[in-house]
């Protein structure tokens, strides 16, 4: 082999290399927190009633929201940004659960969380519940702060709520933060990626 064949083939080598370690280091649109919070780990209530935990949604990559069914503006919002991430991926939507966790179990029985959840997508979200305690063991768990506020004269009362949305692969490893300022189409863009690497 000449020495400047070798030279070549020496470039195009380390240039390959190079065009491999761009592509994995290609940004994310999403808040990366890879390896700074814990995996996918709950035992809840699902909105049938029965006792679901983390394993169950093994397999998928899961969009993990802390909401409350009587939530007047953000949490319809997010859920609604959801549904349109879901329609821009079209066939990989199968491989998506949207796990709707309320911070308002006193109010959020399994049926309003079921009804609650369907009216946005029955097929891809799932609503769940659980004691005060599991809610704030999982809350704090994620990072994720809630307060009740003060009632009003009929009892009612709002829950300020941290409001974004966790990604975990279908390994239950924690991946990513979108936030409300994430567009449906950067949140997909990096959903596709996630499903890709783990399909």
């Amino acid at each position: 082999m000449s020495r400047s064949l070798g030279t070549t083939l020496g470039a195009l080598i380390v240039l390959g290399a190079l065009a491999g370690c761009t592509q994995r280091a290609e940004p994310w649109h999403l808040t990366n927190v890879t390896g700074h919070l814990p995996d996918l780990d709950f035992t809840l209530t699902a909105d049938d009633g029965r006792p679901i935990d983390a394993a169950s949604f093994k397999g998928r990559t899961s969009l993990v929201y802390f909401g409350y069914t009587h939530c007047p503006d953000v949490c319809p919002e997010t859920m609604g940004r959801l549904m349109q991430v879901l329609g821009k991926l079209g066939p990989d939507a199968q491989k998506v659960r949207i796990l709707f966790i309320t911070v308002d179990p006193a109010r959020d029985t399994p049926q309003a969380l079921h009804d609650y959840v369907g009216a946005f997508d029955s097929q891809h979200a799932e609503g769940l519940t659980g004691t005060a305690w599991q809610i704030e063991s999982l809350a704090k768990r994620y990072r994720v702060a809630y307060q009740m506020e003060k009632r009003d004269p009929n009892g009612n009362y709002e829950v300020t709520h941290s409001s974004a949305v966790y990604v975990f692969d279908s390994e239950g490893r924690a991946r990513l933060l979108a936030t409300d300022h994430d567009t449906p189409d950067a949140i997909a863009q990096d959903l596709r990626r996630i499903i890709d690497d783990h399909s």
